[in-house]
């Protein structure tokens, strides 16, 4: 029998809390005007658990929920769908949660540890005519475009080698898909998978990196001429995983390595990096300077939030906030060759990007205002939007009302061909007087002035993670 969420964990409840129920509208109402050239469909993802889970719950771990807004003609329609893995399918028969956070073993049903399954709950991609729900620990999940009905795991033609990040970069060059995985040898391995597709989504490099610890790699970086994959102390261990302290641990002493990987060239000539200890869940853009240098521009954190120290014990007193930063390592430097520069100094995450200039250098970005990792905030602040012009220094935001929540921003170019940035921003917006949720579009280079168009749900889109545009008609 289905289990009451428990009531004592703020990421069960408010903005963070589940949706039970999957909707669908053809025409969602509208104030202001959507404009004629946006057509497309918005994916975003997130943890949505259908049931109480065994154990603590981290936000992390709960199934993953599609939401679609599908744009065309002036008129938005909606559907969400929980993502059918093989854990859900097996919950919902069974009707109730089966699995501990992270797969525990020591809390779950050994038909769901025998499963292995995704929960697919983190980014969702189009790649080589394939729509793909991805996690971080698994092959990704595939669905059809326009139902968001289950195809089943995506394994390249079996060319798939290892576990499959959240965040596969793309190159708007050559049209390849840089990817990786940790835990590539097995739960809390210390290794790293590497490799990449062509365009057709074909395997063309498939290596296996061994790290200095097992780490919780949750995104890295990729220029014309490096793959840049962080190794940061937030570490990994079966072992605590089965005497039930944290599988995932913030272990400073361990400091934090980069590994700058050739694209061309073989692991063998991996160059390693140190740095002090941080994290990074995201990136926004990374590029080659002139001078041959990495640039890496990051929301970096001082301390891992969302993670206990080994002995479950809390890190800080309050969440930790991220900050934007640019990180820039020569390549032909010594070992201690990052160099750091603060680029803002208020909190933010989901930092995004004109992606047509992904692995080059650029100009506009955008990311979530406030501290997206403090489930204590929905009581009383706002999240908003942030535009940065990286070329002349300056900064424009837009706030909503107090206890509403911008989404993670997709930038849409206007043409394929047009300037860098260029087009609309799209997010969710979560209405917190209401409890319910709109689709909101902006002019990219005008965040101040407000969305330009609201599609009005009556419902809720939790808070979540990661989306992305796929451009055209759903047929």
């Amino acid at each position: 029998m289905s289990q009451a969420f428990p009531t004592d964990n703020p990421f069960l409840r408010g903005y963070y809390g589940p949706v039970n129920t999957e909707a669908q509208a053809g025409n969602l109402p509208v104030t202001g005007e959507i404009p004629t050239g946006l057509c497309g469909t918005l994916y975003r993802n997130g943890p949505n658990p259908q049931f109480a889970p065994r154990g603590p719950y981290h936000w992390f771990a709960g199934d993953g929920m599609i939401h679609a807004f599908h744009v065309e003609g002036g008129r938005v329609s909606y559907r969400n769908r929980w993502v059918r893995t093989p854990k859900w399918t097996l919950e919902n028969a069974e009707g109730e949660g089966l699995s501990g956070a992270f797969g525990n073993p020591a809390l779950s049903d050994p038909r769901i540890v025998k499963l292995n399954s995704t929960v697919a709950n983190t980014n969702i991609v189009w790649f080589a005519g394939r729509l793909l729900a991805l996690e971080e620990q698994h092959a990704p999940f595939a669905l059809d475009p326009a139902t968001l009905d289950p195809l089943g795991y995506d394994t390249f033609g079996d060319g798939l080698n290892g576990p499959f990040t959240a965040h596969p970069k793309f190159d708007p060059v050559t049209g390849e898909m840089v990817f990786f995985g940790y835990s590539a040898k097995g739960r809390f391995s210390p290794f790293a998978s590497i490799q990449t597709a062509d365009r057709e989504g074909r395997i063309t490099r498939a290596e296996m990196l061994e790290l200095p610890f097992a780490s919780m790699i949750h995104d890295f970086a990729v220029t014309r001429n490096w793959i840049v994959l962080p190794v940061f102390p937030l570490t990994g261990s079966m072992e605590r995983a089965v005497s039930g302290r944290p599988p995932y641990a913030w272990e400073p002493d361990k400091g934090t390595r980069i590994a700058l990987i050739p694209r061309a060239g073989s692991l063998a000539q991996t160059r390693w990096f140190d740095a002090p200890p941080c994290y990074v869940f995201h990136p926004m853009n990374h590029f080659e300077n002139a001078a041959g240098q990495v640039v890496l521009d990051v929301m970096k954190y001082d301390i891992a939030p969302l993670f206990p120290r080994p002995d479950g014990s809390p890190t800080s007193k309050e969440a930790p906030p991220a900050r934007l930063f640019r990180w820039t390592i020569d390549p032909a430097g010594d070992r201690v060759g990052l160099s750091e520069r603060q680029l803002d100094d208020r909190a933010g995450e989901f930092p995004r990007f004109d992606e047509r200039h992904c692995m080059a250098d650029y100009r506009h970005g955008w990311i979530v205002s406030g501290n997206v990792a403090d489930s204590l905030r929905t009581r009383s602040t706002a999240d908003g939007l942030v535009h940065y012009d990286l070329a002349t220094g300056q900064t424009r935001s837009w706030m909503p009302p107090d206890g509403d929540h911008c989404g993670e921003p997709v930038f849409v170019p206007r043409t394929e061909s047009g300037a860098e940035g260029d087009g609309w921003v799209v997010c969710t917006l979560h209405r917190g007087a209401e409890n319910r949720s709109d689709l909101a579009v902006f002019e990219a280079t005008d965040i101040a002035r407000g969305p330009i168009a609201l599609a009005h749900l009556s419902s809720r889109v939790p808070a979540g993670f990661h989306g992305n545009w796929r451009p055209g008609p759903l047929s």
